[in-house]
């Protein structure tokens, strides 16, 4: 149920999936050969998720984007990032630094390409970096947070020229920090484009 939510999840934050489109269990289930029972599951873990809403009548369907929640998400979002960049430079930063060797290539390159790759790199860099933490109680609420906030991040850089130019800075500067082994800094530098809804 979680697998097929995480994919549910993905299509509707790249717009896949559409504000007000019906989820059928029967036709989620035939397309991933999976039975009716994990797919309702996942549906509610959506609806859990605010991003798809459950009615008696309609079945599921996915919810809109809605500003006021993405001011509450990103708040806590950042909370938890700095939790789980504590944790991790102080138990990982070598780690760390290899993800950024292996990932800044990848956002260069999406950032020549279009709005929608880039948010996409940089939504994986962030799993990644997610998954060097120990703490699965933040992680898991930070990825589940991530994927809320995908599709906010790929329209706020489709509308604006200059947020894949200003988030790949902010992303140098994190990894700049990560080399410096400063928590802090790294922890300002991550906090600067999470709180710009670039990250």
């Amino acid at each position: 149920a979680e697998q097929i939510a995480a994919r549910l999840a993905g299509l509707i934050a790249l717009d896949l999936l559409k504000p007000g489109q019906r989820l059928l269990e029967a036709d989620i289930g035939a397309v991933l050969q999976v039975s009716r029972a994990p797919v309702r599951e996942a549906l509610r873990i959506l609806e859990r998720d605010h991003l798809a809403r459950l009615s008696a009548r309609r079945g599921a369907t996915v919810t809109a984007p809605d500003a006021e929640e993405l001011l509450d998400i990103f708040e806590v979002r950042l909370a938890l990032y700095g939790i789980l960049l504590a944790q991790v430079m102080r138990d990982r930063p070598d780690d760390l630094q290899r993800v950024f060797e292996q990932f800044l290539p990848r956002l260069e390159q999406a950032s020549r390409e279009t709005p929608g790759a880039y948010a996409v790199q940089s939504f994986l860099l962030n799993q990644r970096i997610a998954d060097l933490c120990s703490n699965r109680l933040v992680v898991d609420q930070l990825k589940a947070l991530s994927l809320r906030t995908l599709r906010y991040v790929r329209l706020g850089f489709a509308a604006s020229p200059g947020a894949v130019a200003s988030s790949l800075e902010g992303w140098r500067a994190f990894q700049g920090a990560v080399v410096q082994r400063d928590i802090a800094l790294v922890q300002a530098a991550a906090a600067a484009p999470l709180a710009a809804g670039q990250g």
